[in-house]
């Protein structure tokens, strides 16, 4: 096979779009955003809310938390971290899994962060122009939308959550896609440099990406402009830290019309995790492909709600 065959073919197997069977590409990605839309703003309407509560001071550095309808003295929560690639949808589109939840005393928070291609990682003498944080072991300084800046913006909202919310009791994460790459580094954490621990016992990955070096030479990576370094270096498949006794449970799931690559890469994230000592099951969704794998949520009767709400232990 040519190398640009080869490269068509890796394309295709990290393009979501082109492996559903009940849409064509150019539809189901406009569904997708409409389905996920709809069910935020009934999610809502239905539900007490907290707005655009702020974690730091980026624009997208925000959250969304909807409470539960009938909370306890203490709730856990389940902590939503979007897909779209790293460059689109938002906090704005990703309440909808939370009725199901709220209805059933947890709380359900939707995390901000900068995607791309807004920014790009900066030479240090462009320091002046750049306001977000850059952690002192990094050689360079973090401009929104850079992988390692998301990364780091979604570890850095679950600190706030711990210090602001002590009625938290227990974060579960759930990530779709590139959501479940960023849930899957939240795991890999070293919270020492954070002087807060958040309480995460539970994590629902759904359809992610945990080896980023096969999207160097693929679209994706065109507004990423993420270099070999920066993909190995987050990249969950690279850091997966041996369990401790209190570990969180992981649920890895793949839908069954996801393509190859994806569901090789959370057959071997799964395993990988395992080999590790972290107590770790993977769930292949039928019938589901990339995008209704995760709109389901909203559904009560779907699998993979009454899973997570099993994983999410009211009391």
């Amino acid at each position: 096979r040519s190398p640009a065959a080869s490269l068509q073919a890796l394309e295709d197997h990290y393009s979501p779009s082109r492996w559903s069977p009940r849409l064509d590409r150019d539809t189901i990605i406009d569904a997708h955003l409409a389905v996920t839309a709809a069910g935020t703003e009934r999610a809502r309407a239905g539900a007490q809310t907290l707005l655009h509560v702020p974690y730091g001071n980026g624009d997208r550095e925000k959250l969304d938390i909807y409470f539960p309808m009938d909370p306890s003295e203490t709730f856990p929560a389940l902590v939503y971290i979007h897909g779209g690639y790293w460059q689109c949808l938002s906090k704005d589109d990703s309440g909808f899994a939370a009725p199901p939840l709220v209805s059933r005393g947890v709380a359900v928070v939707a995390v901000g962060y900068d995607i791309a291609p807004k920014g790009r990682c900066c030479p240090a003498e462009a320091a002046a122009a750049c306001t977000a944080p850059c952690p002192p072991t990094l050689p360079f300084v973090l401009c929104s939308g850079h992988m390692d800046a998301m990364v780091l913006q979604v570890r850095r909202s679950l600190v706030f959550l711990a210090e602001q919310y002590p009625r938290i009791r227990g974060i579960y994460l759930c990530g779709h896609s590139a959501g479940a790459h960023l849930a899957a580094m939240v795991l890999s954490t070293d919270w020492t440099e954070f002087q807060v621990v958040p309480d995460i016992k539970g994590a629902v990955l759904v359809s992610g990406v945990y080896d980023l070096e096969p999207l160097l030479h693929t679209y994706v990576n065109d507004a990423l402009n993420m270099s070999r370094e920066v993909a190995q270096r987050n990249s969950p498949m690279r850091h997966v830290p041996l369990a401790v006794p209190a570990a969180c449970e992981v649920l890895v799931a793949v839908a069954q019309h996801d393509s190859p690559e994806f569901r090789r890469q959370s057959q071997e994230y799964s395993q990988a995790l395992r080999a590790t000592g972290w107590s770790v099951s993977l769930l292949d969704l039928a019938g589901m492909d990339h995008f209704d794998v995760i709109e389901k949520l909203s559904e009560d009767s779907y699998v993979l709600t009454q899973v997570g709400r099993r994983a999410v232990p009211r009391r």
